[in-house]
């Protein structure tokens, strides 16, 4: 039972809450204006979580690589521009992005920007089939996510291929 005029209390199974550590969380009610306070703690939580022991369904880590692939095209359109920019400027600066280009640090950068472009491109199509209704159960978005990888990894390699 909290303590009004001390602002602690306990409760059972709880530790000790400070009420002044509470942020003030309230509502109105139709009595007035009443503030509670959510922030008790349980002891039996894990302190820290062991990452290494959680382990993703294929679908969630399809899902978070779509995100990652995504944040990764933001800057990678930028470079593809630049390029772009820099190829019909003039036939000096085509000449000078070609030597640029010869360099193997810029041709990573290039395949990584295309590796992104390659998977976000295959996850935004299995997104797409799946808005018409297909591939939606359990089941149906596993296959459909061990396929993303498949299509993903056949379109990064040729594109490695084609770079080099």
């Amino acid at each position: 039972m909290l303590d009004r005029w001390s602002g602690t209390g306990v409760r059972a199974g709880t530790a000790v809450v400070n009420l002044s550590d509470c942020q003030n969380q309230s509502y109105i009610t139709a009595s007035g204006r009443t503030t509670r306070c959510n922030s008790t703690v349980n002891s039996k939580r894990p302190v820290n979580l062991d990452l290494s022991t959680i382990h993703f369904p294929i679908t969630a880590i399809v899902s978070i690589l779509h995100r990652i692939s995504g944040v990764a095209l933001f800057a990678g359109i930028a470079v593809l521009l630049w390029m772009l920019d820099a190829s019909l400027a003039s036939p000096e600066s085509f000449l000078a992005l070609r030597e640029l280009l010869a360099l193997p640090l810029s041709q990573a950068v290039l395949w990584l920007t295309l590796a992104a472009l390659a998977y976000h491109a295959v996850a935004g199509v299995r997104h797409l089939i799946m808005d018409i209704g297909i591939g939606e159960s359990l089941e149906g978005g596993q296959v459909g996510a061990k396929l993303v990888l498949f299509f993903a990894l056949v379109a990064i390699v040729l594109a490695g291929v084609w770079i080099w």
